[in-house]
């Protein structure tokens, strides 16, 4: 008889920042289940991203069911495919209701869900960073035996794959190569003003590396055209790209940047896992310990954001990017 191919599932629905730092807990979960076919259920606006991402082999985007035929198709869905081991990497209340629709015979699930088989129990986990704490569940799962858990050690997301694409596409070095770019994140939630610098600020920033010989180029969604028109008014040569990249884009972006600064939010995160040196800017209203991204990144902290001085900023750019002169 042929074996069975055994059926996984990984549960992460948002929010950016958290599903790519979630991708070092995928990347493995697919190398410990190397032959199986993986599925991950997510929301619409990671679908193209993680229909990219080699880690997985589907893709179900019907993860946050709103009406009861919604939850009810969900649960036949899960119940259907027969999955060997669920991997809840989003830990919240939510997943752990669409635990409980599954009972009472719910697969093995790793998590925090209320009677799971393979349960997350650390009770340090809420004040771990997510690369830790999400290392720290998969060792509680039995599949990270030397799992990375103490603070500061696991390594950043690999995203590679993304940027295979940009191997062909890299400037040549040489006396008409273009100018270097700084790409520059001013958005972030709508309902979260307070985890954001002043756009006047950016434009001042944006002010001094031009005059050091950098191009500058602002990455946010549609809403945020405004924060970009308002950068160019002080810096005409700014490039507006807001609403014009998808997340695979500005992975693609940060690999080839020669910093990039911004609030603490998704397409940041993107851009320092591309490989970006990184400045983000904390506000008292989230904890760069627990969620600051990885690699080569500087993390500037003031309670309200308005205090923080561009010349901060500024000295911390100047340390991390080199000069056009020796940039790549």
């Amino acid at each position: 008889m042929p074996r069975t191919v055994e059926r996984v599932l990984v549960i992460k629905l948002s929010a950016l920042g958290d599903f790519v730092l979630a991708l070092a807990a995928m990347k493995k979960v697919r190398q410990v289940h190397a032959k199986a076919h993986i599925t991950l259920l997510t929301t619409p606006p990671f679908e193209a991203l993680a229909k990219a991402c080699p880690y997985f082999n589907a893709v179900d985007t019907g993860g946050r069911p709103e009406s009861f035929g919604e939850w009810m198709a969900l649960r036949r869905r899960i119940r259907a495919a027969r999955y060997t081991r669920v991997y809840d990497l989003q830990t919240s209340a939510h997943s752990n209701r669409i635990f409980q629709t599954l009972r009472p015979s719910p697969p093995p699930w790793s998590g925090i869900a209320l009677g799971c088989s393979l349960p997350h129990r650390n009770p340090l986990r809420n004040g771990m960073h997510t690369l830790e704490r999400q290392a720290d569940q998969l060792k509680s799962a039995g599949i990270w035996e030397d799992a990375p858990t103490e603070a500061g050690t696991a390594p950043p997301p690999d995203l590679s794959w993304v940027l295979k694409a940009t191997a062909a596409d890299r400037p040549v070095p040489g006396p008409n190569r273009p100018r270097p770019y700084v790409m520059f994140v001013p958005g972030g939630a709508s309902h979260r003003p307070e985890k954001r610098w002043p756009v006047e600020r950016y434009s001042e920033l944006g002010r001094i590396l031009y005059s050091r010989g950098f191009d500058i180029v602002i990455i946010g969604g549609p809403a945020e055209s405004e924060l970009a028109h308002t950068i160019q008014r002080a810096v005409p040569r700014a490039r507006d790209l807001t609403g014009r990249t998808d997340f695979a884009r500005i992975a693609m972006l940060g690999a080839r940047a020669a910093l990039a600064v911004g609030n603490d939010t998704g397409p940041l995160h993107l851009a320092a896992a591309g490989g970006a040196p990184t400045i983000v800017l904390f506000s008292w209203a989230s904890d760069p310990k627990l969620s600051a991204p990885r690699g080569r990144v500087a993390t500037l902290r003031a309670e309200n954001l308005a205090d923080l001085a561009v010349a901060q900023v500024a000295q911390a750019a100047n340390s991390l990017a080199p000069s056009p002169a020796t940039a790549r």
